[in-house]
This record gives C-alpha cells, sequence and structure tokens, in this order.
C-alpha cells in the first residue's frame, strides 16, 4: 500500500445537541409543557394587547354597567366577558393586566437575580466579616413572612406600582443570595478554580467568568419560580391597596375593586382571580420542569 493512500474514514454519528437533549428531557414533564404553552400565550397577549383587545381598559361605557358575559342573559357581543362596576370591558382589562403582571414579574426577577446574585457571591469569595454580615441580613429578611414584610415597606415607602415592585424584589432577595452562594462555595472547591487561580486570574474574572457561568442553572429555576411570586405578591399588595392604584388594569386592583359585587356579578371576581391562579401555576409548573431538566439527579 501507498504511504499517500487514505482509507475512507466513516465520520461517526453526530451526538443530539444540548438543547435537544434539554427538550427531550423537559418535554417528558406535561405539566411543563402545558405551563410553556400558557406563558407563551400570555406573552402574545401582552405583546399584541392594542390590537387584540376590543377596547381600552380604562374606557367607561355608562349604558353597561354590571353587562354579564356574553353567554349568560342580557349579554352583550361588545363585550365579551361582561363589563365591572363603571362600564369598563372585563377581556381588555384582563388582556392588559397580562402585560402588566408579566412586566412585574421581569422587574422584579431581574432586580432580585441582579443583586442577590452579586450579594451571594461576595459572601462566598470574601468571607469572614463580610460573608457573616451579608447572611445575617438575608437571615432577618427571613424571618419576617414574605407579604408582611412587603406590606412594612410599602407603608414606608407609600402606595404605589413601582414601590410595591421593589418590596416584593426586597423580599425575595434572600432566595437568590443564598442559592448563588451555595453554587459559588460548591464551585470554589473544585480543580478548574484552582487552576484558574494558579494562571493568574483577578477576584472579578473568577467570579463571573469562571464561577458565575455554572451557577446559572439553579438560579435560572428560580428566576422561573420567582416570577410567580413576584406576581402573586403584587397581586395581594394590589388587592389590599398598596400596589397598582385604580383605574390601572392590575389583577390584584380588580379584585379589591370586586368584592362588593360578587353576589349580583361574578364575573368581575371570578375572571381576575383566574387568571391569576392560571398565570402562577403555568410559571410554577414551567419551572418545576425546568428544575428537573437542568439537574437530572432531581427527576421524580
Amino acid at each position: 500500500m501507498s504511504l499517500t493512500q487514505t482509507t475512507a474514514v466513516t465520520p461517526p454519528i453526530a451526538a443530539p445537541g444540548g438543547l435537544r437533549l434539554f427538550w427531550r428531557s423537559f418535554s417528558e414533564n406535561r405539566g411543563a409543557v402545558i405551563g410553556l404553552g400558557v406563558m407563551v400565550t400570555l406573552v402574545l397577549l401582552a405583546a399584541f394587547a392594542d390590537v387584540i383587545a376590543l377596547h381600552s381598559p380604562i374606557e367607561q361605557y355608562r349604558t353597561h354597567f354590571l353587562t354579564p358575559p356574553i353567554w349568560r342573559p342580557g349579554g352583550d357581543a361588545a363585550f365579551p366577558l361582561g363589563t365591572d362596576d363603571v362600564g369598563r370591558d372585563m377581556l381588555s382589562r384582563l388582556i392588559y393586566g397580562a402585560r402588566l403582571s408579566l412586566m412585574i414579574g421581569t422587574s422584579v426577577a431581574s432586580l432580585a437575580l441582579l443583586t442577590g446574585t452579586t450579594l451571594g457571591l461576595t459572601a462566598a469569595f470574601a468571607g469572614g466579616v463580610v460573608d457573616i454580615a451579608i447572611m445575617r441580613l438575608m437571615d432577618i429578611l427571613l424571618v419576617f413572612p414574605s407579604l408582611l414584610l412587603a406590606i412594612v415597606i410599602v407603608a414606608i415607602l407609600g402606595p404605589g406600582l413601582f414601590n410595591a415592585m421593589l418590596a416584593v424584589a426586597v423580599v425575595t432577595l434572600p432566595g437568590y443570595t443564598r442559592l448563588s452562594r451555595a453554587s459559588a462555595l460548591s464551585e470554589l472547591a473544585r480543580d478548574y478554580v484552582a487552576a484558574t487561580r494558579c494562571a493568574g486570574a483577578g477576584p472579578l474574572r473568577l467570579m463571573f467568568s469562571t464561577v458565575l457561568p455554572n451557577c446559572l442553572a439553579p438560579l435560572i429555576v428560580q428566576v422561573s419560580l420567582g416570577f410567580a411570586t413576584a406576581i402573586l405578591d403584587a397581586a395581594a399588595l394590589g388587592f389590599l391597596g398598596l400596589g397598582a392604584q385604580p383605574p390601572t388594569p392590575e389583577w390584584g386592583t380588580m379584585l379589591a375593586g370586586a368584592l362588593q359585587f360578587y353576589q349580583r356579578a361574578w364575573w368581575v371576581l371570578a375572571f381576575p382571580g383566574f387568571a391569576i391562579l392560571i398565570t402562577v401555576l403555568a410559571f410554577n409548573l414551567f419551572g418545576d420542569g425546568l428544575r428537573d431538566a437542568l439537574d437530572p439527579k432531581l427527576k421524580r
């Protein structure tokens, strides 16, 4: 055989990509897939609310006070889910409420994630007094029930949507801080961190370029579950009159204004409550499926 002669080699079959493996594991959980479908629907409703909604969420129709849903006697096709006590279209307010709820969840989860991750990594890398101070502060926040602490913060800052989101971000901060610290401490004991340190990497590079990428899996799961917590707590503050103020189409605020009509106009109370239930359940189901897919050891 000539030295220049080559032998044909059959290329190996390409292994499935990481995304394909993740989706295969994630799709095994039917509840997670349903939750993802509901989330996609909510995102589409929020993105195209101006097109989908039949009316303005704050426009009042004086001749249609407490109009029942279209399938009830006295219903009007112009208001498929009926109207509230001042003649505003329930369907339009629910659609715009989805946009507001997603905005609340995104803002609260992002703020808590950035702050909590920074505090957790700082505590893990600094150690000593800094670690003790940060973790004792988180323990103090955990002593109080989350909703009660949020009410106290909003009472100090004043009622309003921004202050409510800030309060919810504060009460959810300990979860992100403790999780990022625990993940960072686990990674710091690995050989690749010691090798990177010996190669001359500084603390910031070790923290954000070496350790943080390997701590993202549990943090992503925490964010998905934190969305549900943020939406639920913001709705609770709105229900108590400490969150979004009327006429903002926020689901908790809609519930608060509908309490006095629950006997003769059940729809003004049922539909916002149902929207909160479905949204929170969808995010929780999605978070459970995400956790199982990212950490096979937790699969049931």
